[in-house]
C-alpha cells in the first residue's frame, strides 16, 4: 500500500489541527498513576501475587470509570498457563479489556501494555527487594489509561480495543492468550500499538520498532512525529543483522506470530531494568509525559491513514 498526494495532505492537515488545538493527555493523572501502579504497596505485581490482584483491581476501576464497553465478562479476560521457568501452573491470571467503537470502521486497532512485572526478589545493596517496575511496565498501563480516556472524549474512526495484559514477563502470556480469544477475526484488526517502557531515556529517544516488516507505517509515523520530544526513532527490528532484535520482545510479538502488523513504542535498556531502583523516583517526568504525548500523536495519525474496509 502507498500513501498518495491526497493522503499525505491530509494527513499534514490533521497534524496543524493538533498542534493548534493542543490535544494532550492529563499529564497529572498520567503521572499519579504511574506513581500508584509502581508503588511499594503493590510488591512489584508479579503475576498470582496479591500485589498484581491490587493492581488488576484498579486498571479494571479505571476502565469502568472511563466507560470502555468490553467484550468480556466484567472486562476480565481469564486464563491459565504453565510456567516452565518455575515448573508452575498459573491459574485464573487475568487481561483487562475495554473497547470503543469507531466512528467509520469496523477495522480494529489494538493498544497493549503489560501491567505484571517481577515482583519480589533479591535486594540490592540498599536493602530494597521491590521491583517496582516503574518503567517497565507501570509506565505503559498508566498511559494506556490516559489513551482510553482520550479516545472516550473523542472518538476514533476505526475501532480500538485498549488491553491491560497479564503474564508478559513469563513468556507474553497474556497477549498470546488474547491473540487466541479474540473476540473478533483476526484480519479485522489492522495494528497492534505496544507500549513497554516508555518513560525514561538519557538521550532524549524513544523507538517506534515494526516498521522494517510495514514501511507504509514508517511513513505515518515520521510525519506525525516530525520536531517531535522525544525524538522518535526507528529500528531494533531487521532480521538476521546481529543487533538487538525487538519483534518478539513484548506482547506485540503474539501479533507479529499471527501476522499483525505491529508499532512497539519503547526505550533502549537503562541501567535499573528488572531492578529494585526501576523506581517512580527514578523515571523522567517530563519525558514521559512528551512521549505519552508523541505516542497519542502518533496514533491519531495512524488511526486517520491506516485503511477502514
Amino acid at each position: 500500500m502507498q500513501l498518495s498526494i491526497k493522503s499525505t495532505l491530509s494527513c499534514l492537515l490533521f497534524l496543524v489541527f493538533f498542534q493548534t488545538n493542543g490535544q494532550s493527555i492529563a499529564s497529572k493523572s498520567l503521572l499519579e498513576n504511574i506513581k500508584y501502579l509502581s508503588s511499594d504497596e503493590l510488591k512489584g505485581r508479579k503475576t498470582g501475587s496479591e500485589g498484581n490482584s491490587q493492581a488488576r483491581a484498579f486498571i479494571l476501576e479505571q476502565f469502568k470509570s472511563i466507560g470502555l464497553e468490553t467484550q468480556y465478562p466484567d472486562y476480565q479476560q481469564k486464563f491459565d498457563f504453565e510456567n516452565r521457568r518455575e515448573n508452575k501452573p498459573y491459574e485464573n491470571s487475568v487481561n483487562i479489556v475495554g473497547f470503543i467503537a469507531g466512528s467509520s470502521s469496523q477495522k480494529l486497532i489494538v493498544i497493549t501494555a503489560h501491567y505484571d512485572h517481577v515482583g519480589v526478589g533479591r535486594p540490592n545493596t540498599e536493602g530494597d527487594s521491590i521491583y517496582n517496575g516503574a518503567d517497565d511496565n507501570a509506565s505503559g498501563t498508566a498511559a494506556l489509561i490516559e489513551l482510553a480516556k482520550y479516545f472516550k472524549e473523542n472518538r476514533p474512526e476505526h475501532s480500538i480495543m485498549f488491553a491491560a495484559l497479564d503474564g508478559e514477563e513469563m513468556g507474553l502470556q497474556g497477549a498470546k492468550a488474547l491473540v487466541k480469544d479474540f473476540p473478533f477475526p483476526i484480519e479485522q484488526i489492522v495494528l497492534n500499538i505496544n507500549m513497554d517502557m516508555i518513560s525514561r531515556n538519557e538521550k532524549g529517544e524513544l523507538y517506534a520498532s515494526g516498521t522494517y516488516y510495514n514501511p507504509i507505517l514508517k511513513s505515518i509515523l515520521e510525519t506525525a512525529a516530525a520536531g517531535s520530544t522525544p525524538k522518535l526513532l526507528f529500528g531494533h527490528d531487521e532480521p538476521n543483522t546481529g543487533r538487538d532484535n525487538w519483534t518478539k520482545s513484548s506482547d506485540h510479538g503474539a501479533f507479529f506470530d499471527v501476522q499483525v502488523p505491529h508499532i512497539y513504542f519503547g526505550v533502549e535498556d537503562h541501567p535499573d531494568y528488572h531492578k529494585p531502583s526501576d523506581s517512580f523516583e527514578n523515571i523522567d517526568q517530563q519525558f514521559y509525559i512528551n512521549a505519552v504525548n508523541l505516542i497519542l500523536r502518533c496514533t491519531l495519525a495512524l488511526d486517520a491513514e491506516l485503511p477502514k474496509e
